[in-house]
Order: structure tokens, then sequence, then C-alpha cells
């Protein structure tokens, strides 16, 4: 009788919290495309270091790395998630999205292995330093993971959920919206669709969800144009430049071909313990690189534990620690696989929620990346699908999450969201700025090194170029601060207040935030205790670390008057 109630009690929970929802199916293709820019993203920025895309480092190394670590996340938070709803009894919760750091990604192969493969010409000095550095990232996660529960509780949610709404207003719904301008034949339907879907909430015949219909309309539209192009010799450039390249996915074909008929087809993981235990017993070689791990691996632990705060806004809350334990484990499993990239929680859990996305989306996205990295076909679904045929589906995540940060707080504290917006608007001006190149040239073609170092401080359209860096610098942190700041201060709490800016003028003093050091057009941090590059224009931030102690000081001193 106990096996039965238990077998009833098994059908029961499945059939209220399905493996796969239709939801799901929306929810995978908008993760999954974020994912798939990752993986292009790797393949092309690991050309900078000589590893060019189908060497055996990219195609038996880094790639099954990634795939070791993206699956194990996805199916770990697929499982978390039905451990939530049964413990609830619920058939409403939405798995944490996980993927490859895009930060750390691009900070690792530019300031880590870069540098390495410039000094020694050897792709795979390079490859190894990445590892290690990825290997070091994972640590300070898991190691974070046993203090998070404890900052989340003491954080003002205002000051978690404004910095995800100033990353997801910027850096995700803009960013992704001009892509869609920049090719709207391809990609302007699959923005109706998603419009339609998921504010009007119409369905669409057959119960086909909006997200897949999406991406096949955009598919379809950028081969129209293609073949329209081919058949048009004269088409106007307006159309060419929306077409499909049918060159390079005729390559990417031959190459699979080859790979079928070689028996070849996939790329088991390795271990690389090895070559992680070689480097770590050579601390001459990696130290100096700590300046770029260790803040790295802090800021992968924040904007974790800010996913984690935005999901329980959205009803889902799930244990700081087992999330943030995870994250890391998966990093540190990519490092001893031989990915050189951390993987982190995604932003945009409320949005995934909001598509009905439960835990079948967490799963299918870890099945299929997985597939794609074992396989080595990152390049062929690249040129086969156009990014902007899913993009849509992302900026509408990034709409969700920015009006999340102001419906999900008190009234009273909207004006803390809004002021944690600013320094994340400013990071992504920073960004622009750094990869206009050629856009100095209103200054008389200087670098921005040279307007940094110039007499004044040089403006740009009316604003200071010095302002942008020193806000874009670490900017997750002053978001926080000055929202929480402004909480306090809301709650007429003046000693909370001078504790959060304290906090800021510490991290300044400490170079992680504010302080920067400008080389041609290249912006990195300057660390405590670290020197600037020999011609490199640098900016420490003690100015502004007095300016918080004077902050901290007035609220004292205010907080004392009003008692």
């Amino acid at each position: 009788m106990t096996h039965e109630r238990f077998r009833v009690s098994l059908r029961d929970m499945s059939s209220r919290y399905p493996f796969f929802a239709r939801g799901d199916l929306d929810g995978f293709f908008g993760l999954f495309i974020d994912n798939l820019v990752q993986l292009l993203l790797i393949v092309f920025l690991c050309g900078l270091c000589g590893i060019a895309p189908d060497s055996p480092l990219m195609v038996d190394a880094i790639l099954p790395g990634v795939a070791v670590s993206v699956l194990f996340g996805n199916l770990f938070y697929a499982w978390q998630a039905r451990q939530l709803a049964r413990q609830d009894d619920r058939s409403d919760v939405t798995a944490l999205p996980y993927g490859i750091n895009t930060t750390s990604l691009i900070v690792f192969v530019i300031f880590v292995m870069k540098p390495v493969y410039d000094q020694t010409g050897s792709p795979h000095a390079a490859w190894q330093m990445g590892l290690l550095a990825c290997l070091g990232s994972g640590v300070i996660e898991l190691a974070g993971s046993l203090v998070a529960e404890q900052v989340r509780r003491h954080t003002p949610r205002a000051a978690l959920l404004s910095t995800l709404a100033g990353i997801a207003l910027a850096f995700i719904s803009m960013m992704f919206l001009l892509q869609i301008f920049t090719r709207p034949l391809v990609a302007m339907l699959p923005l109706a669709v998603i419009l339609v879907t998921y504010f009007s909430k119409t369905r669409f015949p057959g119960g086909l969800p909006g997200g897949l219909v999406a991406v096949l309309l955009g598919t379809a539209s950028a081969w129209c144009l293609t073949g329209l192009s081919a058949l048009w010799t004269t088409a106007p450039s307006w159309i060419v430049a929306e077409t499909m390249q049918v060159e390079e996915l005729q390559l990417q074909v031959q190459e699979l071909q080859q790979a079928v008929s070689t028996g070849v087809i996939l790329h088991v993981p390795s271990l690389y313990l090895g070559v992680l235990e070689t480097l770590i017993h050579h601390p001459e070689s990696w130290t100096v690189h700590l300046s770029v791990i260790i803040p790295m691996g802090l800021f992968n632990v924040l904007g974790s534990l800010q996913n984690i705060e935005s999901a329980e806004a959205a009803g889902d809350r799930y244990g700081a620690a087992s999330s943030l334990a995870v994250n890391g484990l998966g990093t540190i499993a990519a490092a001893a696989c031989g990915s050189c990239f951390p993987t982190t929680i995604y932003i945009g859990h409320p949005g995934w929620k909001g598509l009905g996305a439960r835990a079948g989306y967490s799963t299918l996205n870890g099945l299929v990346i997985t597939l794609i990295c074992l396989t080595g076909t990152v390049g062929l679904i690249g040129r086969l699908i156009p990014i902007e045929a899913g993009v849509a589906i992302v900026v509408w995540i990034g709409v969700v999450i920015t009006a999340q940060a102001f419906q999900a707080t008190p009234p009273r504290h909207a004006p803390a969201v809004a002021l944690g917006l600013f320094p994340a608007i400013a990071a992504w001006g920073t960004t622009l700025l750094v990869g206009a190149g050629g856009a100095f040239s209103i200054s008389g073609g200087r670098t921005l090194q040279e307007l940094i170092s110039g007499p004044s401080l040089v403006t740009v359209g009316g604003f200071g170029i010095h302002g942008l860096l020193v806000m874009e610098r670490g900017y997750l942190i002053t978001c926080m601060v000055l929202s929480a700041v402004a909480v306090s201060l809301l709650e007429r709490r003046f000693r909370t207040a001078a504790a959060w800016s304290l906090l800021a003028a510490g991290a300044t003093v400490g170079g992680l935030v504010h302080a920067y050091q400008v080389s041609g057009n290249t912006v990195d941090s300057l660390f405590a205790g670290g020197d600037p590059q020999p011609s490199a224009a640098a900016y420490r931030g003690l100015g502004i670390a007095i300016g918080y102690a004077m902050m901290a000081v007035g609220f004292l001193v205010l907080g004392r008057r009003r008692t």
C-alpha cells in the first residue's frame, strides 16, 4: 500500500509539474540563443590567442570543457526547480538560467590569455593560463557560497535588483534592440511575434510557441533575402547586407562531412588536472594575474547573488548557498576538463518565468549545447540560423527584468532603484566609446589615452570621458552602493547609509571600483598594490574614496542632529 501511494504521489507530481511544459520551448530558444552567442564569442576571441577554430585545443579541450560545465549546471538547476516545486506543491517553478559568464570570458581572454600569448607566442601557454584563471574564479565562487546568504540578508532588495535592471536595460535590451534595427528585414518580424505573444498574450494556431515562430520566421526571412540577392544581381546594398553567408555555410558543411567520413564525430572531454597541478606549483607564472582573477571571481559571486534575489522576487526562493556552490563547482569542472571560461547563474529568471518556462528549458539547453560542443558544429549552427532571428526574445527578457526592479520593491524605494541604474548605463556608454575605435576622429584622431592624458578633461557630446570611466569600473558594486544608500536614507537609517559609504570607500582604495588605466583605446582596472603600465594613463580614484568617507561623516552628523 505504501509503495502504491508513493507511485500515485509521483504521478500527481508529474501532472502538476510536467517534465516539459509548453513555455519551456520558448525559454529554450531564448537561453540557447544567448549560449550560442557565447560559443561564437569563444571561437572568435580565442583566435586572438592563436587558437584556431578547428585546432585540437578548441575542438578537443575548450569546447568539450564548456559542454561539461554547461550540462552540469543546467541539469542541477532543473533538478533544483523540481525539488522546490515538490516542496511548495507548485507547478509554476522556473529553474535558474545558467551558462558561460560573458564578462569573465572577455576579460580572461584579453587580460590573461592574450598577454601570455603575446609574451610567449604559444597558444598552448595562453590556454594553460586561462585554465588556471578559470579554476581560481571557481574557487572564489565556491568560497563565496559560504557567506552569500548573509550578504543577501543585509542588502536591500532595491540595491540588488536595480543593478540587474541597469544591466538588463543597457547591455541586454538596448544592445539587442540596436541589433534588430541594424537588420530590420530579418529581425523586425520576429520582434512583432514576440510583442504579440507576450504583451497581448495571443496564442498561435496549434499552440505553437511564440519563440519558435519568431526564430522560424527570422531564419526564413534571412534565407529568402539570400535567394533574392542571388537572383537579383543588382539588389540594393541594404538588402545584400541582410543575407546569409552561403560560402561559409558550405565550408562548415564540408568540415562536418569530413568528420563523419573519418569517424571523428564526438570529441570526448578529457581531464587536465596534471596541467593545473604543474601551474599551481609555479606561482611566479600566475600571481601577476591575481589582480584580474580575484575581482572577476568576486563580481561573479555578486552577480549570481543578485540573480538569486531576482528569482525570489519573482516567486521562486532558492537557497543562495547551494546555488552559488554549484555555480562554483561548474566553473571548477570547466577548468578541469579544458575550458578557460567560468560559468554563472544568468540574469533573466523573471523573463523565463514570464515565458512559461519551468525546468525543461534548462535541461534541453544543457543537452543541445553539449551536443553542439562535442560535435564541433558551433560554426555550422551560427551560419544556418541568424542570431537576429532570436534576439527579440532576449530584448523582452531585459524589459521584464527592468520592470521587476520597480514592481518587486516597495513603491517608496523606486527612487533608489532609479539611482542604481546610472552606473550600468555609464558602463554601457563606455563600452560604446571604447568599441567605436575610429570615432575619436572627432577629437583630431587621438586615442582614448591621449584624450584622458590631456591638460583638461575632454568632453564628447557634452559629457566627460573621465566621468564615464570612473563610473564604469566596478559598476556592479557602485550600483549596489548608491541604491543601498538611497534606501537607507529613505528609511532614515543614517548609520546604515554611512556604513555603505565606507564600504564604497574601502572598495575604491582597493581598486575594485573607479580606478582605471587606459592604454591606447583599451581600458583596464588598476587594483591596489598594482603598478600601471609604463605608457598608460592611470587614475587610482583616491579622491573618490575620500569623497565617500566625507559622505559617511555627513550622514553620521546629520543622523545625530536628527536624533
